[in-house]
C-alpha cells in the first residue's frame, strides 16, 4: 500500500468518479501491458536466436516493422523530453507518467531491434504475441478513455494516434502470420530429403509467389484490385474473362475437401446424429473467431464518435478561445475514416469467408447426390433436394452474420447503455424498461416466425417440385390439355406458401415496429424522466444521447432479422444434416452383403466357380425403399443367379416382372434386405429411359473419355448413328439440348448405347435398348453391336421383348414378379413352358414362308439396315437450338421498378412512400422540439413554458412517429405479397401457355431458376431491402434538411459533395448491374447441371464417372464463386469511397460549429441547441450514406430478378382462341385429312413432313411406320397443333383445326405419348384427374389394358404414385397410359409407340383388346413392331418426312417389291 501511495500520491484508489483513476491506467493499462509485451518479445527473441532465417523482407513488411515502430518509439521519446521540461519548470511529474512512457519507449525499441534480426518472422509470426497485441490494443481503450475526459485536445489527439497504431500494428502481425503460415504450408509440405535437395526453394519458388500473390497493403485496404474490371464496366458489357481471379483458398475444391473432411469426423464421433453445422464450426470455426476479434475493435471505436461529440459540443458551450476544438473537429474525421477502414475490411474478410462455406455446401450437397443411390434418396423429393442447394445453402451461409450479430448487438447496446449513463444518470433505466418488456414479445413472435419458415419451406419445396414435374412433362401435358389442371394444383400449392409467407411477414412487420418505435420511446421516457427527477436539459447531454439513440436504432433494428436468421438458418443445417446422413453408395465395393458382416460362401450354392462369373446373386431380396423406412415392400425376392463372363444373357418377362429392377439391384442402386451380391469388374449401364446430357453428340459419347476417332467412328457405325450425324448441321458437334428434347426415341436410345460401348468395360447392362428403334435399326444393332466385335468378348445383360436377341443369347433368364422363374439356354427355352411369353415368331406360318421364298437377297437387307436421316427434328448448331441465356445491358429500367409498384398496387405504394416521409418527419420534429426546448431553458432566454408542456409536445411527436412507423411496416409487409402473388401468377400463366418449341430450346434449370430462387427474392429478400432503402432515402432528406436549416453554410459543400457522390454512384453502379447479371447468369448452370445430374445419377455412379461430373460442377460454382468475388470487392470499394466522403461532411460541419462559435465573426451559424443538433445528425452521416448506397445497389441487384422474370412474361404464346366453337361429342365420326401438309421445327431446318397428303376414314384403325426419325411423332404434333404447320391445312370431320380453340381441340382427342407420364399423386387422380369416371368403369379399363392384378396389388387406385412414377415398371406405366387414354372415350385414339417397352405376350394381348374396344373409333398408332398394324385396316409409311407408301398391311406383305414387306422381313430375321 505504501509502494501505491509513493507512486500515486494523489490518487491511490483504483475508482475514481465515472471511471479508472488515471494512476491506476498509467499502472495497469500502461505500465503493466508495456511490461508483459517486452518479456515477451525478449523471450521469444532469445529462444529464437538460433533459428534459420526466415526468408527476405518485403516492402510492405519493411514499412510495418520498421517505419511504424520507429515513429511510435519517437512519439514516445518525446513524451519522455515533454514530462522532462516539465520537471525542468518546476512542474510535480508523478512516477507513473514516467513508468508508462519509459516502458512504452522500450517496447518499441526492442521490436525495432527484433525486426533486424534473422529471426524476426520467428518471432512476429508467433501465434501467442499476435493475440497478446490483440489484447494489448483493447487494454488500451480505457487509458484513451481516461484522456479524453481531460479536455485537452492536443493530448486526446496524441493519444489516439498511439492506440491508432498499436491497433493497425496488431492487424498487420495477424496477417502477416496468417500469410506466411499458409504459404508455408502450401510449398513446404514436402518430404525432408525433397527440401534438401532443392535449397532454392525459399528463395525462389516461395519468395516470388509470395510476392506474386501478395499486393501492397494499401490495394488491399482501398480495393484497388477492382480499378479495371470498374474501368471495362463502364465502357462496354462486361463479360466473364473481364472478372478478378478467384483466391486460391476460394477454389470450390479445397473448400469441398474442408468440409467433407469435417463433416466426416462428426459422422465418426456422433454416429446417431451428426450436425452439420458442428462441422462448419470444425471447418471455419477458427477464422470465423478470428474475425471476431476485429468486430470487438471496431464496434468499439463506433462509441469514439459520441464521446468526441460530447466534448466537442462541450467545448463549444464554455466558448473558450483556444485550438482544442480544431483537434477535436480533426479527430472526429480521423475516427470515421479509420472506423471505414475497419468496417470495409471485416466486411471483406466475412464475405470472403461466407462464399468459401457456399462454396463448400454446394459442392458438398452435389457429391452426395453422387453418392446416395435410387433407393436411399427416395425418402426425399427432387424438389426437396433443389431446395437444399437453391434456398438452403445460402440461409446456411446467412448464419457467418447472424452468429457474430448475436453477440455483437448486445455488446454494442451494452456500450451505448453505458454512455448513457454517463450523460443521464440512471434515468435511461426507463428506457431499459421498455426494451426489457419487448424481449418477451419478440421471442414469442420469434417462434412464430420460426414456425411458420418450416412450414412455408414444406410447400416451397412442394411447389418447386410440382414445377419441375410440370417443366419436365409439359409436351404431355399439352397434348392431354392439361395445362389448366395443373397450373390450378400448383396455384393451391402456392397459396397455402404464401398463407405461411404472409404470417413470417406480418409478424416481421410487427417486430419492425416494435424495434424502430423503440429510440423514440426510449427517448422519450429517458429525457422525462431527467427532467422529472429535477435535472436541466442542456445542449451537450442531450445530442450525445440523440447520437446514442441513433447508434442503438441499427443493432436494435437489426435484432429481430438477426433472430430471423438464426432460425432460417438452425431449420435448413437440420435438413441437410438429415440428408448428407444417408448411407452412400460403395462404388468401390465388389461385393454387396445384408445381414451378417461376414460374406457368405458362394461357392455351396451354385453348380460353378464364382471366379467363372461376371455376377452372381445368392439369395437377394431387394426393395425400393431406403434405411428409414421400416416397411420394405420387396420388389426382388430370393434371387439367386449366376451371368457367366463373356455371355449374352436376355432378361425376360411380363411388365413389371422385375427386369428392371435386376439390373438396379446389381448396380446397387436397390436396398439389399436379404442375401449377396456379387459383380466382378466394370460396368456401363444404359437405362430403359434413355439418359442425355445437354451438350454435344460427341460429349454425350465420350462421357469424359479420350477421343479416339478409330473406336469412335466404329462405335458410332455399330450403333446405326453415322448416317444421322452426317446428315446433322455441324455433324458429331451439334448441341442436344436438355433431356435431349430435339432427338427422337430411337436416336437418344442409340447414343445411350453408343455410350455405353465407346466407354467399354467388362459387364454391359442394357435396359431394353431395342424397343425404342424400328425392327431395322434393332436387328443393325443386335449384329452389329451387341452381337459385334466391340462387345461380343464382354457380358452383356439384355432386359427385351425382342425375339432375334432372345434367340441370339446364350442364356435367358425369365423373370416373374421379382422371383426368377426360369433359367436356360434359348434352345432349352423353345420347349419350355415360359416360351409362352412370347413367339418366336410374330407372324402366322404361312405368311413367314411367303417372305422367305422371297426373291429379295441378303445384300438388300443390309442395304435396308441402314438407318436414314432423321427428320423429326435434325439438330442444328449449338446456338440454333438452345438459346445463349440473355442479360440485359445497362442500368436495370425504370419501367422494371414501375412493374413491380404495378404488381404491388399503386394505391399501396402512395401509402407506403407518404408513411414513410411522415415518419421521417416527425423523427426531425422530435429531435428540432428537442433542440428548441434546450435553447428556451438554458442561458439568458428562459420561457414561461412548464417543463410538462415540453414533455407533452414530445410525446405527441413519439405517439405519431409510432403509429407511422405501424403503417409503413404493414404497408410494406402488404405490398410485398400481393407483389409475390402477382408476378408467380402471371409468370406461371406465361409459362402454362408457352408453346412447346420455348420448352424444346430453354433448358430447364434455366426455367426452375426464376420459379425458384429468383421467385424467393421477390417473396422475401426484395421487400426487406427495398424497405430499408425507403427508410434511408428519406433518413437522408431528413438530415439534408436539418443541416441545411441549422447551418446555411452547409449547402455550400452541399452541391459539390453530391457531384461527386453521383460521379462514383455512377461509375460503381454501370459494374454493379452487370456483375449482378452475370452472376444470375452464371448461376443458371449450377442448377442445370444440379437437375440433371440428379436425372442420370444412377447413370454415373454405373460409369465410375463421379470424379468428372464433380469436377465440371467444381467449374460451374468456381464461375460463381469468381462473378460473387468481384461483385463483393466493387461493393466494399464503393462503401470505402463513400464514408470517406461522408467523413469530409462530419469534419466540415463541425469545423464550420468551431468556427461559429467565435464571437468575433460578422455572422452566427446558430444557437447551441441547434449546433448540437447539426452534430449528432452529422456523425450517424456515415453509417447512412454507405447504408444507402448498398441498399440501393443490393435493391437494383435484386431487381434483376424482377427484371429476369419480367423476360418470361414476354416470351411468345400459343394461340389458344379460335373462331369455331366445338360440341361436346365432336369428334362423332373420326374422319381426319392432311391435305399438302409441311411441317418444319426451326426455320434453319429442313422440314419434317413436306407436302404430305392422306385420308383417314373415320371409324379406321391406322398404322403409322418408318425408320427412327422418319418424322412418324410429327404427324402427331401437327394434329395435336404442337407445333404450326408451314402450309396446307387438317381437317377432322370436315372441320380445319386452325379455326379451333387449341386447348379445346386437344381434350377432345386421347392419346398415349411415346414417354409414359404419371405425376406425384393418387392412381385415380392420375387415370381420371377430373374425376368423371367411376370406380366400377376405372377398374373395367384396367381390366382391359392388363394392369388390374398389379394395381390391386399395389394397393388399388388411391395408391400414392412416387415422382416420375417409379413406383411402376416403365411397362405399367405405359399400360396405365392406355387405361387413361380408353377411359376419355374419345372418337379419335393416338398411340405413340405405346407397346416399346412392354413384352410381346402383352403387346398382342393389348392390340386384341384395342381391336376389340376401340371399335368404331378411329386409332392412329405410331409403332416399332410390325405385328402391331398387321391386323389393321390401313398404314402409312413415311420417310424423311415424306409419305412414301400406303395401304391395307396385308396386301403390302403379299408384294415383295413394297417397303412393308422389307420391313416385316427385317423383323423375323
Amino acid at each position: 500500500m505504501e509502494l501505491i501511495t509513493l507512486i500515486c500520491p494523489n490518487s491511490s484508489s483504483v475508482w475514481q468518479g465515472n471511471g479508472f483513476s488515471e494512476c491506476f491506467s498509467n499502472i495497469i493499462f500502461g505500465f503493466g501491458v508495456n511490461f508483459v509485451t517486452l518479456v515477451l518479445v525478449a523471450a521469444l527473441g532469445v529462444t529464437t536466436r538460433n533459428a534459420r532465417g526466415s526468408g527476405r523482407m518485403y516492402l510492405s513488411e519493411k514499412v510495418f516493422l520498421h517505419f511504424l515502430p520507429a515513429l511510435e518509439a519517437c512519439m514516445s521519446f518525446f513524451d519522455m523530453v515533454f514530462l522532462s521540461q516539465r520537471v525542468l519548470h518546476g512542474d510535480i511529474v508523478m512516477y507513473d507518467e514516467w513508468l508508462f512512457r519509459c516502458s512504452q519507449f522500450l517496447v518499441w525499441m526492442i521490436i525495432l531491434v527484433s525486426s533486424k534480426k534473422d529471426c524476426w518472422c520467428m518471432i512476429f509470426c508467433n501465434r501467442f504475441l499476435c493475440f497478446w497485441w490483440i489484447a494489448k490494443s483493447l487494454l488500451g481503450l480505457p487509458h484513451l478513455q481516461i484522456t479524453f475526459s481531460s479536455l485537452q485536445g492536443l493530448r486526446c489527439f496524441e493519444e489516439s494516434c498511439v492506440v491508432f497504431l498499436d491497433i493497425i500494428f496488431g492487424i498487420f502481425v495477424n496477417i502477416n502470420r496468417i500469410k506466411r503460415s499458409s504459404f508455408e504450408r502450401q510449398y513446404c509440405s514436402m518430404d525432408n530429403p525433397l527440401l534438401s535437395i532443392d535449397t532454392s526453394l525459399e528463395e525462389g519458388t516461395l519468395g516470388d509467389s509470395l510476392k506474386g500473390k501478395t499486393q501492397s497493403y494499401w490495394h488491399l485496404l482501398t480495393f484497388k484490385a477492382i480499378t479495371s474490371v470498374m474501368n471495362h464496366g463502364v465502357v462496354k458489357q462486361l463479360d466473364f474473362e473481364d472478372l478478378l481471379q478467384l483466391p486460391i483458398d476460394m477454389d470450390p475444391s479445397s473448400c469441398h475437401a474442408t468440409l467433407l473432411s469435417c463433416w466426416h469426423a462428426q459422422q465418426r464421433h456422433n454416429c446417431s446424429n451428426p450436425s452439420l453445422f458442428r462441422a462448419i464450426c470444425c471447418a471455419y470455426g477458427w477464422p470465423y473467431f478470428r474475425l471476431g476479434l476485429l468486430k470487438v475493435v471496431n464496434d468499439c471505436i463506433g462509441f469514439v464518435g459520441p464521446v468526441l461529440l460530447n466534448n466537442l459540443i462541450r467545448f463549444l458551450q464554455q466558448g473558450s478561445g483556444n485550438l482544442d476544438g480544431y483537434i477535436l473537429a480533426v479527430a472526429m474525421g480521423l475516427i470515421s475514416i479509420f472506423k471505414s477502414f475497419l468496417d470495409t475490411q471485416y466486411t471483406f474478410h466475412l464475405s470472403k469467408l461466407k462464399l468459401k462455406l457456399r462454396s463448400s455446401i454446394m459442392t458438398v450437397i452435389y457429391h452426395k447426390c453422387l453418392c446416395v443411390n435410387l433407393a436411399e434418396r427416395s425418402k426425399f423429393s427432387e424438389g426437396e433436394i433443389q431446395t437444399f442447394m437453391s434456398i438452403d445453402a445460402d440461409r446456411i451461409v446467412n448464419l457467418c452474420n447472424s452468429f457474430h450479430d448475436m453477440w455483437s448487438l448486445p455488446l454494442q447496446i451494452g456500450l451505448a447503455l453505458y454512455l448513457l449513463y454517463t450523460q443521464v444518470k440512471f434515468a435511461f433505466v426507463s428506457g431499459i424498461a421498455i426494451t426489457i418488456l419487448l424481449i418477451p414479445v419478440n421471442k414469442w413472435i420469434s417462434k412464430l416466425i420460426a414456425r411458420a419458415t418450416e412450414k412455408m419451406m414444406k410447400k416451397k419445396d412442394e411447389r418447386i417440385s410440382k414445377t419441375a414435374e410440370i417443366l419436365a412433362y409439359i409436351r404431355t401435358l399439352k397434348m392431354y390439355g392439361w395445362e389448366l389442371l395443373f397450373m390450378s394444383w400448383l396455384m393451391e400449392i402456392r397459396s397455402s406458401e404464401v398463407k405461411h409467407l404472409s404470417t413470417r411477414k406480418y409478424l416481421d412487420a410487427w417486430c419492425v415496429f416494435f424495434w424502430a418505435t423503440t429510440p423514440t420511446l426510449f427517448s422519450l421516457f429517458t429525457f422525462g424522466l431527467f427532467t422529472l427527477m429535477g435535472y436541466q436539459l442542456d445542449a451537450a447531454m442531450v445530442f450525445t444521447c440523440l447520437a446514442l439513440f441513433n447508434t442503438l436504432i441499427s443493432p436494435l433494428n437489426s435484432f429481430p432479422w438477426v433472430i430471423n436468421g438464426l432460425i432460417d438458418a438452425i431449420i435448413s443445417t437440420r435438413r441437410l444434416s438429415r440428408f448428407l446422413s444417408c448411407s452412400e453408395h460403395k462404388a468401390a465395393e465388389l461385393e454387396q452383403t445384408a445381414g451378417s458382416p461376414s460374406s457368405p460362401s458362394f461357392s455351396g450354392q451354385f453348380n460353378f466357380k464364382l471366379e467363372d462369373m461376371a455376377v452372381a446373386m445368392c439369395d437377394a431380396s431387394c426393395a425400393w425403399s431406403s434405411s428409414e423406412e421400416v416397411e420394405k415392400d420387396l420388389v426382388l425376392h430370393h434371387v439367386t443367379l449366376g451371368l457367366p463372363k463373356g455371355s449374352l444373357v436376355a432378361i425376360i418377362g411380363e411388365v413389371g416382372s422385375g427386369k428392371s429392377s435386376l439390373l438396379n439391384s446389381i448396380l446397387k442402386e436397390m436396398r439389399l434386405i436379404h442375401g449377396s451380391i456379387y459383380s466382378g469388374g466394370s460396368i456401363t449401364y444404359v437405362p430403359q429411359v434413355p439418359w442425355i446430357l445437354s451438350g454435344t453428340i460427341r460429349e454425350n459419347i465420350l462421357f469424359g473419355k479420350a477421343y479416339d476417332p478409330t473406336r469412335y467412328s466404329d462405335v458410332l457405325e455399330a450403333c446405326a448413328l453415322d448416317i444421322d450425324i452426317s446428315l446433322m448441321v455441324g455433324g458429331d458437334m451439334a448441341y442436344i439440348g436438355d433431356k435431349g428434347v430435339n432427338l427422337s426415341g430411337g436416336q437418344r436410345a442409340r447414343l445411350a448405347l453408343a455410350r455405353a460401348i465407346y466407354h467399354g468395360s467388362d459387364i454391359f447392362m442394357l435396359d431394353d435398348v431395342l424397343s425404342a428403334v424400328d425392327a431395322q435399326v434393332a436387328r443393325c444393332i443386335l449384329h452389329n453391336a451387341i452381337l459385334g466385335p466391340l462387345m461380343n468378348q464382354h457380358t452383356r445383360v439384355l432386359c427385351t421383348h425382342n425375339i432375334q436377341a432372345m434367340s441370339s443369347a446364350d442364356m435367358i433368364v425369365v423373370m416373374d414378379k421379382g422371383h426368377v422363374k426360369w433359367v436356360g439356354s434359348s434352345t432349352d427355352f423353345s420347349v419350355s413352358s415360359y416360351s409362352t411369353f412370347c413367339s418366336l415368331n410374330e407372324f402366322t406360318v404361312s405368311q413367314v414362308q411367303s417372305l422367305e421364298c422371297s426373291t429379295n437377297t441378303s445384300t438388300e437387307t443390309k442395304q435396308d439396315c441402314k438407318p436414314e436421316r432423321d427428320s423429326i427434328c435434325v439438330p442444328g448448331e449449338a446456338q440454333e437450338i438452345i438459346e445463349i441465356e440473355l442479360r440485359k445491358e445497362g442500368r436495370v429500367e425504370l419501367t422494371v421498378y414501375k412493374s413491380y409498384a404495378t404488381y404491388s398496387g399503386w394505391f399501396i405504394t402512395v401509402v407506403i412512400c407518404l408513411s414513410a416521409i411522415l415518419m421521417q418527419a416527425s423523427r426531425n420534429g422530435n429531435d428540432l422540439w428537442l433542440s428548441y426546448w434546450v435553447d428556451t431553458t438554458t442561458g439568458s432566454s428562459h420561457t414561461e413554458y412548464s417543463t410538462s408542456f415540453y414533455l407533452v409536445v414530445l410525446c405527441i411527436f413519439c405517439v405519431i412517429n409510432s403509429f407511422l412507423t405501424l403503417v409503413r411496416a404493414f404497408s410494406f409487409a402488404f405490398g410485398g405479397l400481393r407483389a409475390a402473388v402477382q408476378v408467380h401468377n402471371t409468370l406461371l400463366s406465361k409459362l402454362i401457355n408457352a408453346p412447346v418449341h420455348f420448352f424444346d430450346k430453354t433448358p430447364g434449370g434455366r426455367i426452375l431458376n426464376r420459379m425458384s430462387s429468383d421467385l424467393y427474392t421477390i417473396d422475401d429478400s426484395l421487400p426487406f431491402i427495398l424497405n430499408i432503402l425507403l427508410a434511408n432515402i428519406v433518413g437522408l432528406l431528413g438530415i439534408a434538411v436539418v443541416l441545411s436549416y441549422v447551418q446555411v453554410v452547409f449547402l455550400l459543400l452541399l452541391l459539390p459533395f453530391w457531384y461527386v457522390y453521383s460521379k462514383i454512384q455512377f461509375y460503381y453502379r454501370s459494374t454493379s448491374r452487370e456483375l449482378r447479371r452475370l452472376d444470375s447468369v452464371s448461376r443458371s448452370p449450377i442448377f442445370a447441371s444440379f437437375t440433371e445430374t440428379l436425372d442420370g445419377s444412377s447413370t454415373i455412379r454405373a460409369f465410375k464417372c463421379e470424379d468428372l461430373f464433380f469436377t465440371r460442377f467444381s467449374e460451374h460454382v468456381a464461375l460463381y464463386q469468381q462473378t460473387s468475388y468481384s461483385e463483393l470487392i466493387a461493393s466494399l470499394w464503393l462503401s470505402l469511397r463513400l464514408q470517406l466522403l461522408a467523413a469530409l461532411v462530419i469534419s466540415f460541419v463541425a469545423m464550420m460549429a468551431v468556427i461559429g462559435s467565435r464571437d468575433s465573426l460578422p455572422i452566427s451559424l446558430g444557437t447551441p441547441g441547434l449546433v448540437g443538433l447539426a452534430l449528432s445528425y452529422a456523425a450517424p452521416i456515415v453509417s447512412l450514406l454507405g447504408s444507402f448506397l448498398t441498399s440501393f445497389t443490393e435493391t437494383e441487384k435484386e431487381m434483376v430478378s424482377v427484371e429476369r422474370v419480367l423476360q418470361y412474361m414476354d416470351i411468345p404464346q400459343e394461340e389458344l382462341n379460335g373462331c369455331q366453337s366445338l360440341s361436346p361429342n365432336w369428334p362423332s365420326e373420326g374422319y381426319i385429312m392432311f391435305q399438302n401438309v409441311s411441317l418444319r421445327y426451326l426455320p434453319s431446318l429442313p422440314d419434317a413432313l413436306n407436302d404430305i397428303t392422306f385420308t383417314i376414314s373415320g371409324g379406321t384403325q391406322v398404322g403409322i411406320i418408318g425408320r427412327t426419325g422418319a418424322g412418324k411423332s410429327s404427324i402427331l404434333n401437327a394434329l395435336f397443333r404442337l407445333t404450326p404447320i408451314c402450309k396446307g391445312c387438317i381437317l377432322v370431320d370436315g372441320l380445319d383445326i386452325a379455326d379451333v380453340p387449341v386447348r379445346d381441340l386437344r381434350s377432345h382427342f386421347a392419346v398415349v405419348p411415346q414417354s409414359p407420364f404419371l405425376f406425384e399423386g393418387s392412381l385415380r387422380d392420375n387415370l381420371d384427374p377430373f374425376r368423371v369416371s367411376d370406380d366400377l368403369k376405372i377398374w373395367k379399363t384396367l381390366e382391359r389394358c392388363h394392369v388390374k392384378e398389379e394395381v390391386e396389388a399395389a394397393g388399388g387406385l388411391d395408391i400414392h404414385v412416387k415422382e416420375s412414377g417409379t413406383s411402376f415398371s416403365v411397362g405399367q406405366r405405359q399400360l396405365l397410359c392406355l387405361a387413361r387414354a380408353l377411359l376419355k372415350s374419345s372418337k379419335v385414339l393416338c398411340l405413340d409407340e405405346c407397346t416399346a417397352n412392354i413384352d410381346a405376350q402383352t403387346s398382342s394381348v393389348l392390340q386384341n383388346a384395342i381391336l376389340t374396344e376401340c371399335r368404331g373409333m378411329t386409332v392412329i398408332t405410331i409403332a416399332h413392331r410390325i405385328s402391331t398394324v398387321l391386323s389393321m385396316d390401313n398404314i402409312l409409311i413415311l420417310d424423311r418426312g415424306i409419305l412414301v407408301e400406303q395401304g391395307n398391311p396385308q396386301v403390302l406383305l403379299q408384294d415383295h417389291s413394297s417397303r412393308f414387306s422389307g420391313f416385316a422381313k427385317a423383323s423375323t430375321m
